[in-house]
């Protein structure tokens, strides 16, 4: 009898391919001719396997595609009077306010426009219950895409609202923490206040624009987007109880801290795939099965898009997983080439590579790479992080204590002041030094090449070691 082997991370890799453009591309075809092309590549005698778990991934992904495209068409348009769920904060634009409300288990888009309206919703908190009276509007074609990765289905236009209630007690467990960061944020002078909050829990709400446009023109943007980092910071904040526990207890409060986090973020796509692969990971471990990053990256994009097909069409659920997947795959592997450079191997290997995971998605849907992330991102993402990883406790404690004693909230916030600002001063040098097209892309050219000619010096190098070494 032969021993039970898994499939390799290859073959992994591929079932999420294959998952994909199932889920994505809406043709059997396509799918049923990339799993016959991978199977032919896969070095493995289980290609028989492997091809008919690809070929029943693609067919699932397909079905439940479909069901989900199909779930957007509303039950039901026209008047409405009643109590509405708030699914996420409140959006604020240059000129409205953008809630997502669920109306009879629906999904539907409210806008609010006018400086008091606008106020009045800004208090609103993802998990509350409003009541209100207003018309369920049916979306046009192209709106109608451009939201579906929310599963929203129409616009609901509000024409009053009343009364609020706080939710289920998760709700509310998560709006305190979220309200405590808020209270410890107001310690920080603001814009750093905001951008605090949006490297914490992700609340970019009350970023001025001119910072937001700052962390895109650098690269930086991904910081106050909610990922893997956040979550790994977050267990480190919680390690000293877990190493204590047994290996069940730890594993429970370990995915219990996992699914609190993401429930505080309000499930963005890309903490959805940091909190399913921290969990993975997790269980792994405890079963004393650890698998590569690689193949709980491919399973997780495997679960969520079977799970959530719409995923497919967030754009910051790709970027979430290009991101990931280049720095578990290519950054390790340059940073070893750039053992050289001392110090800088490291985060300048994880930092081209995280750039060359999501380049495809930045260029086809933003236009543009920020040749500048390289240098801004070695420089922001350590300080960022330090802020990630002091900043959800000290927040926490700060907003419980800051009415009692106010002093201690300035002492404490202090260094969270001093490392936004270092962050957002990063991203304001990223901004101005950034070249405009076409240089942009000749910049790129030009460091391609200069890796190119390092890893090339590095072969050599090697192999001239080698050679001196066997004689």
């Amino acid at each position: 009898m032969h021993p039970r082997r898994a499939l390799s991370d290859p073959a992994i890799v591929g079932l999420a391919v294959t998952t994909a453009l199932g889920v994505h591309s809406g043709s059997p075809q396509l799918v049923v001719g990339v799993a016959i092309a991978v199977a032919i590549v896969l070095r493995s005698d289980r290609r028989v396997l492997w091809l008919g778990i690809a070929l029943l991934l693609g067919v699932v992904g397909d079905w439940r595609s479909e069901a989900a495209w199909a779930s957007l068409e509303p039950d039901a348009l026209g008047a409405f009077q009643g109590w509405v769920l708030v699914v996420d904060d409140p959006q604020p634009y240059r000129a409205s306010t953008r809630v997502i409300v669920e109306v009879d288990g629906e999904r539907f888009e409210t806008w609010a426009r006018g400086r008091a309206r606008q106020l009045r919703v800004m208090r609103w908190r993802g998990g509350e219950w409003i009541h209100v009276s207003g018309e369920r509007v049916a979306l046009d074609a192209e709106r109608a895409r451009r939201v579906a990765w929310q599963h929203v289905v129409g616009r609901f236009d509000v024409e009053w609202a009343s009364d609020v209630y706080a939710g289920n007690a998760v709700a509310r467990a998560s709006n305190r923490v979220r309200a405590s960061i808020e209270r410890a944020a107001a310690f920080v002078p603001e814009p750093h206040g905001a951008l605090f909050r949006g490297l914490v829990i992700g609340d970019d709400r009350e970023q001025p624009q001119e910072m937001i446009d700052r962390f895109r023109a650098s690269g930086l943007s991904h910081l106050t987007a909610v990922s893997g980092q956040n979550v790994a910071f977050v267990l480190a904040a919680f390690g000293p109880l877990l190493v204590r526990l047994r290996p069940w207890p730890r594993w429970l409060l370990t995915v219990g801290v996992i699914a609190w986090f993401v429930v505080i973020t309000r499930f963005e796509p890309s903490i959805l795939r940091a909190g399913v692969m921290a969990g993975l990971s997790a269980t792994a471990f405890m079963t004393g099965r650890e698998r590569s990053t690689v193949r709980i990256l491919a399973v997780t994009v495997t679960i969520l898009l079977l799970i959530d097909p719409l995923l497919a069409w967030s754009v910051g659920f790709w970027l979430s997983v290009g991101a990931t997947g280049g720095v578990c795959t290519v950054g390790p592997w340059l940073a070893q080439r750039f053992a050289g450079l001392g110090p800088l191997a490291l985060p300048l290997g994880i930092t081209l590579g995280a750039q060359l995971g999501v380049v495809l998605p930045s260029v086809l849907v933003f236009g543009r790479l920020p040749l500048v992330s390289i240098v801004a991102n070695v420089l922001a993402v350590p300080v960022a992080g330090a802020v990630m990883l002091y900043g959800l406790p000290a927040g926490i404690v700060v907003g419980l204590t800051a009415d009692a004693v106010p002093w201690f909230g300035q002492v404490v916030m202090f260094p969270a002041h001093v490392g936004t600002r270092w962050v957002d001063t990063v991203a304001m040098l990223g901004e101005r030094l950034e070249p405009d097209p076409p240089w942009v892309w000749i910049g790129w050219v030009v460091v391609v090449i200069a890796v190119l000619a390092w890893l090339a010096l590095h072969t050599y190098r090697d192999r001239y070691r080698n050679r001196r070494a066997e004689r």
